[in-house]
């Protein structure tokens, strides 16, 4: 009795959690970064930001406009930009990737713009039918300075409506 009121538990969530990664669906995915592992030297203390909002334009693919801000001693880091994200299976693992424009700014007033692309991989566990907790990894590379490119850890909260 207790495998099958298991199962049926796993099925209803199975549905609901399949209604949340439908075409027409909006998510709000605001996150806390701060783990990265950069290659460059020059960065002690880090603290960032972002926040991604899209729309799935079919089951399980989502079009993601991106926001962020990386708070790095000695470079802070301004972006924005675009990408995709797909979800497996419906599963809540998803794999996304973009392309971005980030202004570095050196303490002491030098700036510098550069593109770049990144890839990252997580896991949208579900708090609530609409509220997800949202670990993953990702890695940014940078056209111009690869020294600013990173590979780091985020947490992020979604939110699908």
């Amino acid at each position: 009795m207790k495998k099958l009121a298991m199962v049926i538990c796993l099925l209803v969530v199975s549905l609901t959690t399949r209604a949340q990664f439908e075409k027409g669906t909006t998510i709000i995915n605001p996150s806390i970064t701060g783990l990265d592992f950069s290659y460059s030297k020059g960065d002690d203390a880090k603290f960032g930001i972002g926040a991604q909002v899209g729309t799935f334009l079919s089951d399980g693919f989502a079009l993601m406009v991106n926001l962020g801000a990386d708070w790095s001693k000695p470079i802070d880091k301004y972006s924005v930009g675009t990408g995709v994200r797909f979800y497996f299976n419906q599963t809540g693992v998803y794999l996304g990737g973009g392309i971005d424009w980030e202004r570095n700014c050196w303490k002491g007033g030098y700036h510098h713009n550069d593109w770049g692309v990144g890839i990252e991989g997580g896991y949208a566990f579900f708090l609530s039918r609409t509220v997800t907790l949202e670990p993953a990894v990702y890695y940014k590379w940078r056209f111009n300075d690869g020294d600013l490119s990173r590979f780091g850890i985020k947490l992020g909260f979604g939110f699908y409506f």
